[in-house]
């Protein structure tokens, strides 16, 4: 008797501590799950849940306020996903909020979080549909990987590829590595490239010498470099010139082609320098005009001195007096 009453104690004890510890149990999953408070119901559209499963977290900010609690496809293959969320929490979210799927660390279950938008705009109701960004799954990850790996050989066979035929001394680069000849004059021409570099900077820094030297508001240099109307009246110059040594040239090609003509034989001028007897009767000629020069001259002082034209002359010069007045 005694043994079945310590029977009975033990197994009542047994299971009042079993079922506290399933109503503890119990509570704390329920409130994990937020079975206990007062949610919310909103909504989010994706076109890949990777892997999201029922009763996955529901975070805003980092912070656990939901759950998943329902999934399903529509019938344009996007998949809805349905969130109860704490109502207490609710009035943080805004209709512009964003939400995302990712992995409770890395090999963790998957879970939702709700960014916050930044808009100003007004706070989820029960019902609602917030948009959705899908990230790059896994999976993707691992086949963009394996065609970059891809690549990567079909890469590294072409530079083997390249560089046995750069050994053979094949292609220019391989006979520039291969051909000492080719890298001697190379390295002479850098090095003539180098000295014509230098000499180069030499002259500029002559040139920016002569330069600061320059008095921009005295010299003549400086006023043709900076006064425009000095510079428009050496351009008109210049052009003067370049006209005055056309007609020049003009005038040149005629004495040419009169020294030409008169080599020729050709012209009046050629006659008189090449025909003696003419050139004799010139002078005669001339000679006779001043002969009749100097004799005019003489008659007319004789005329002066007779008395029949004596008046004459004096009347001309007491005119020739008067006008002289007058201009003075």
């Amino acid at each position: 008797m005694n043994k079945s009453t310590s029977q009975q104690i033990k197994l009542g004890v047994f299971i009042v501590i079993g079922s506290v510890l399933l109503i503890i149990a119990l509570y704390f999953i329920g409130n994990r799950q937020h079975l206990f408070t007062k949610n919310i119901t909103i909504y989010a559209v994706f076109e890949n849940v990777n892997g999201l499963q029922l009763g996955n977290n529901v975070r805003y900010s980092g912070i656990n306020v939901g759950t998943v609690s329902k999934i399903e496809m529509n019938d344009s293959a996007k998949i809805i996903v349905e969130m109860n969320v704490e109502e207490k929490t609710g009035k943080f979210i805004r209709k512009d909020a964003i939400a995302t799927i990712g992995s409770d660390g890395l090999v963790g279950s998957m879970v939702i979080n709700i960014l916050p938008g930044k808009l100003r705009l007004s706070n989820v109701v029960s019902g609602d549909t917030i948009n959705s960004y899908s990230r790059i799954g896994a999976d993707d990850m691992l086949s963009t990987l394996n065609v970059t790996n891809e690549n990567a050989a079909l890469l590294t066979a072409d530079l083997l590829k390249i560089t046995n035929k750069i050994l053979e001394g094949k292609g220019a680069l391989g006979l520039l590595i291969t051909d000492s000849t080719l890298t001697r004059d190379i390295r002479q021409t850098i090095t003539k490239l180098r000295e014509t570099t230098e000499s180069t900077s030499s002259s500029l820094k002559k040139v920016n010498y002569i330069l600061s030297k320059i008095d921009m508001k005295k010299s003549p240099a400086g006023i043709l470099l900076s006064d425009t109307l000095s510079g428009n009246q050496v351009a008109t110059i210049i052009e003067n010139l370049d006209n005055s040594s056309q007609d020049i040239n003009k005038v040149t090609e005629n004495l040419q082609q009169l020294i030409l003509e008169i080599k020729n034989g050709e012209g009046a001028l050629n006659y008189i320098t090449k025909d003696k007897t003419l050139v004799k009767d010139l002078d005669s000629t001339i000679y006779n005009i001043k002969e009749s020069s100097i004799k005019l001259n003489e008659n007319m002082e004789a005329l002066k001195h007779n008395f029949l034209f004596r008046g004459y002359f004096k009347k001309l010069e007491r005119q020739k007096n008067r006008e002289e007045k007058r201009n003075k």
